[in-house]
């Protein structure tokens, strides 16, 4: 007789206290496999995709979409096939961690036979903000496809293939205008993975170029009910302007040392390295040798007192197509240039494909911004609690400036600075600045990057 389970909602990640069901990808009755994709659970600026725990059936679903649950809250019954496997999600069992293969970090085979990493599904874009990590603004996009395109030949599946897919590859298809269903897939069990959306993409698109997802725009006038995590995130921003009394700055650095340092190290630095090196590292840079000089603002406010990191992780805006994501570069202080610039690479990366876990989303203790890769030359950021400061790298102008007794073209750009001011006075805090600009104007042709 099939042992029933009552499964209930995993540690998420450290301080994770509840997660808000987004969706429910598999349905009462139907047939389960562990490791199979079985709902989206969205935290705080993470939604992330957890697996079945078991083999079996999924008897009830106990927490509907939309609705936020607990951690160790029960959320599904299960009947498993043959004897209970125990753990605490089993009726009756006693507390422990969560079963394998149920949190997001938990790892579970892939298309080439190592582990993979749950998947981040989403996160937050910041109000009024498109920021990206890349320092350049990426090229126009064209059109995706031909007017009357072939029609797709009939797709292939795998034998024994998941008719499920992942939230990445499913907002991804979506995005191109695709079934998810009509493309051959090339993953484990033969799962449809995101490579196997842009090569499908790319034969139907022909000679008309690389494709570029098109998101869809909603219609005017429409009125559309705001997802959990687009509730989530209009929270948090209004935790941080109401609690966080938001004190801003801006100052000018002439980084035409820095251009002219980039030019003379950058077809050398992509041979060296494999990709481009951009404006972006150097900034970072800057920002540590600022922190590090005044301590003050890597710290958060707590009620019991001012907490003063020892460690300097900064957390890296990164722009995808399907959000805002922040993830974690740790003891960034301990970095050169070029290691900055393969940190900021890797978060990247990960963070757009969509291989990003809620622990590489938290614990940072400062945070930097790029808005100038998409043109601002002014922006005001909006902290994020319980940190005491972002700071944004805005676009790099050519402009005429004084020069001695003469007009010259030099490169400006404007550093963008939020503050706490319960932590920071506008005497910490325009040192601060101070010492990130000459940091700034410092880099020369000659500077060392390694």
């Amino acid at each position: 007789m099939a042992a029933t389970m009552t499964w209930t909602l995993p540690q998420l990640g450290e301080a994770v206290a509840e997660g808000t069901v987004e969706r429910w990808l598999k349905q009462p009755g139907d047939r389960v496999r562990r490791f199979d994709a079985l709902v989206e659970i969205m935290t705080d600026k993470v939604t992330t995709e957890i697996t079945c725990p078991c083999d079996g059936r999924l008897k009830e679903i106990l927490v509907e979409a939309g609705v936020t649950a607990k951690v160790g809250q029960p959320l599904a019954v299960f009947e498993e096939d043959g004897a209970g496997t125990g753990g605490p999600g089993e009726a009756g069992a006693g507390a422990g961690p969560p079963p394998a293969g149920t949190g997001p970090a938990a790892e579970r085979p892939s298309a080439n036979g190592g582990p993979e990493r749950g998947r981040v599904a989403a996160a937050a874009r910041e109000e009024g903000l498109a920021e990206a990590v890349a320092s350049e603004p990426p090229p126009p996009g064209g059109g995706l496809f031909p007017s009357s395109p072939p029609p797709p030949a009939a797709p292939v599946r795998a034998p024994g293939a998941s008719a499920g897919f992942s939230p990445a590859v499913r907002r991804l298809a979506g995005e191109y205008g695709l079934d998810p269903r009509d493309i051959r897939g090339t993953g484990a069990a033969g799962r449809v993975t995101r490579e196997d959306v842009i090569a499908h993409a790319d034969r139907l698109r022909g000679a008309r170029g690389a494709a570029q997802p098109v998101p869809a725009a909603p219609q005017a006038d429409a009125v559309v009910e705001p997802s959990a995590l687009r509730r989530a995130i209009a929270q948090r921003m209004v935790e941080s302007t109401r609690n966080i009394p938001h004190a801003w700055m801006m100052v000018e650095a002439d980084v035409t040392g820095l251009v002219r340092l980039r030019q003379a190290l950058r077809a050398e630095f992509a041979r060296r390295e494999g990709f481009d090196l951009t404006y972006f590292p150097f900034f970072v840079k800057a920002v540590v040798e600022g922190l590090r000089q005044h301590p003050a603002l890597n710290a958060s406010w707590t009620e019991t007192g001012v907490v003063y990191h020892g460690r300097i992780d900064l957390g890296v805006a990164v722009a995808a197509e399907d959000g805002l994501l922040v993830p974690v570069m740790r003891a960034a202080d301990g970095m050169s240039v070029a290691g900055i610039a393969r940190a900021v690479r890797d978060l990247a990366t990960r963070a757009r494909g969509g291989d990003l876990g809620p622990a590489d989303m938290q614990g940072a203790t400062f945070t930097v911004n790029n808005t100038g890769a998409l043109g601002s030359v002014i922006s005001m950021p909006i902290i994020s609690p319980p940190q005491s400061g972002i700071i944004t790298l805005e676009t790099i102008q050519a402009r005429p400036a004084v020069v001695g007794d003469g007009i010259a073209i030099r490169h400006i750009v404007n550093l963008s600075f939020s503050f706490d001011h319960r932590v920071a006075d506008g005497l910490t805090a325009g040192r601060f600045m101070q010492a990130v600009r000459e940091v700034m104007q410092g880099f020369v042709p000659g500077s060392p990057v390694y």
